[in-house]
């Protein structure tokens, strides 16, 4: 497969992907077309490879986490309205998420490892191993980020409805 190929069949799921990530889509478009220019570069090695959809996913994740240490020279502004991520041309695994507009901002909260493992879990439905080889780190550790980052949305969620309770004496 040539690269134009396999970039052309990738762009639209890897901009979804990483709009989930980085909650920005001009963001995710800027670490997607970073991603696909350090592919271009190794191309040869990474058509060799068993998984180069899994590659090139770790490509935008290790952009994603890099993006903040260079922070100065972007303006980031978090979004609430996750609706214009949603493209109705093609189904997506995220619609299992009920309300994603109360999930974008807990989510936006978690560390970067602990966000990228679980957009990695329920939004692209990689196993542990996978997402693993994507972080760069053993499968135990996957384990643990997604396992802290849903107690933690969990509590935030939980916190959000006990606020909006009101005391009936």
């Amino acid at each position: 497969m040539q690269f134009e190929e396999f970039s052309r069949e990738q762009l639209p799921s890897l901009v979804r992907f990483a709009a989930v990530l980085t909650g920005d889509r001009e963001l995710a478009q800027d670490v997607v077309q970073d991603a696909l220019v350090r592919a271009h570069q190794g191309w040869r090695r990474m058509a060799a490879a068993d998984r180069p959809e899994l590659y090139m996913r770790k490509i935008v994740v290790n952009g994603y986490l890099s993006w903040r240490r260079r922070w100065y020279q972007r303006s980031v502004h978090v979004t609430a309205d996750v609706s214009r991520f949603r493209e109705p041309t093609a189904p997506d695994p995220a619609w299992r998420i009920a309300d994603a507009d109360q999930l974008a901002g807990p989510l936006a909260r978690l560390s970067r490892a602990q966000r990228a493992a679980i957009v990695l879990r329920f939004y692209e439905d990689r196993d542990d191993d996978e997402i693993a080889a994507v972080l760069g780190c053993a499968s135990g550790t996957v384990r643990s980020h997604i396992s802290r980052g849903l107690s933690a949305l969990r509590a935030e969620l939980n916190e959000g409805l006990n606020e909006g309770k009101e005391t009936v004496r």
